[in-house]
């Protein structure tokens, strides 16, 4: 068997074959070969013993900023892969707010030359409109030929409605999402927190809940009228997910992300202006919170994502209105996913590699990905669910370290991520 690995012994979790229970996996040659009950593959150049483990699809993080180009002083593609890896994800889809912004084709190319270092693979998200800027729609079928598997204009939303329904139509035409940051900005106004009693006391502006929701709902109207695939970014607040619940009803093609640090913490947690808690969309209140958990545990959420965004020491290091927002995520995700939806909520397993991999895999349509089907992509993840470990962000591989998480007692630790059959990290 040439190039061959066998992980034996494992429990395997495929919910795209529904599978959740102990099986080995044979890889061979960068592919699937066999999916068999456990001791009936024999042979294998390599073995890896994955008893108490867990082997499921490669994660997959539709959400991330790489920064490159640009901004390496943040992150670099090979950093923020190598981070990725450490989290057990084996694909990731880069946001296109670089400099230059990711609105060519030229562009999206360079961003996966394997002169970049990638470790995982790179999926980018171009920008939906020329410069982002939210005027001109950029060209989708080369963005799309030159390996683009989304649009957005992530953090500059489109506040035109007739240039969202035209993104919306020209990208249902080659069956892409567009990715919408919900946050009407004539609204938000630039405010560094969510709108309530925490930023009244903090005497902080704040982002009223109506700039997310507004948008999703004209969002899933405009994507009923185009017959088009939406997808909302790291929703945030009870309404919308109630507006996505509606739309899917209705038979819209919508679907959301929900990140850990929005299901984990609240805009109380701003109460000391320390500006790893700040984002945007900006942590919630304690009911947007459980709005979230109830819409993971429902199917109304469909994917976890990081909205990894590093930044620099200098961007975070100052007053709280004027730190960048964002935090970096990838080596916690699964952790955090484990400890605060498995054990905390008693989400079974199988419906966190669905959030984590299976749907991510659909949503931009990386076929080939997102199970473990024989003649699939061996990307694989194996890890332990009941491994305890503490996030010390001094060892991470991102150039930034700007988290709420170091320090932090997880349960759930990647062990071995595997890319096209090689394994590109190994705890």
């Amino acid at each position: 068997m040439p190039n061959s690995i066998l992980i034996r012994g494992g429990h395997l979790i495929d919910p795209a074959q529904s599978i959740d229970a102990p099986h080995d996996l044979l890889i061979e040659d960068g592919r699937i070969a066999a999916v068999s009950a456990p001791g009936e593959v024999k042979g294998a150049k390599e073995t890896i013993d994955a008893r108490g483990l867990v082997v499921c699809p490669g994660l997959i993080d539709l959400h991330v900023h790489l920064r490159e180009p640009g901004q390496a002083h943040k992150e670099t593609i090979k950093s923020g892969t190598l981070a990725a890896a450490a989290g057990g994800f084996t694909s990731v889809c880069c946001m296109p707010n670089t400099t230059p912004v990711n609105d060519s084709a030229a562009i999206t190319r360079w961003i996966q030359d394997p002169e970049r270092g990638a470790v995982v693979n790179v999926f980018p998200v171009a920008a939906a409109t020329i410069g982002s800027a939210g005027e001109k729609l950029s060209f989708y079928p080369d963005l799309q030929d030159a390996g683009a598997v989304a649009v957005s204009d992530d953090g500059r939303p489109i506040l035109d409605g007739a240039i969202m329904g035209d993104a919306l139509r020209h990208a249902a035409r080659l069956n892409m999402p567009v990715i919408q940051h919900a946050e009407d900005t004539r609204l938000s106004g630039g405010a560094s927190m969510n709108q309530g009693p925490w930023s009244f006391k903090l005497g902080l502006r704040g982002q009223p809940a109506e700039s997310e929701w507004q948008l999703i709902e004209r969002d899933i109207n405009l994507a009923y009228m185009e017959n088009a695939r939406l997808h909302v970014a790291h929703i945030s607040t009870e309404m919308g997910v109630e507006m996505v619940r509606r739309g899917k009803k209705s038979g819209v093609a919508v679907t959301a992300e929900a990140c850990p640090h929005h299901f984990i913490f609240t805009d109380a947690n701003c109460a000391d202006y320390e500006t790893v808690y700040k984002m945007n969309p900006p942590l919630r209140t304690d009911a947007d919170r459980e709005a979230l958990l109830r819409g993971i545990e429902d199917g109304t959420i469909d994917a976890i994502a990081t909205d990894h965004a590093p930044h620099a020491i200098f961007e975070k290091e100052v007053e709280f209105d004027k730190a960048a927002f964002g935090i970096t995520g990838l080596e916690v995700a699964l952790g955090l996913a484990i400890t605060h939806l498995h054990r905390g909520r008693k989400l079974p397993l199988t419906r966190i590699v669905e959030l984590m991999s299976t749907n991510p895999a659909r949503i931009v349509n990386l076929e080939g990905r997102g199970t473990l089907a024989k003649g699939s992509i061996a990307d694989v993840t194996v890890f332990d669910p009941g491994k305890r470990w503490i996030y010390d962000v001094t060892k991470t591989r991102s150039r930034s370290r700007n988290t709420p998480y170091s320090g932090a007692q997880l349960y759930g630790k990647p062990l071995y991520t595997f890319v096209a059959g090689n394994v590109v990290y190994k705890a």
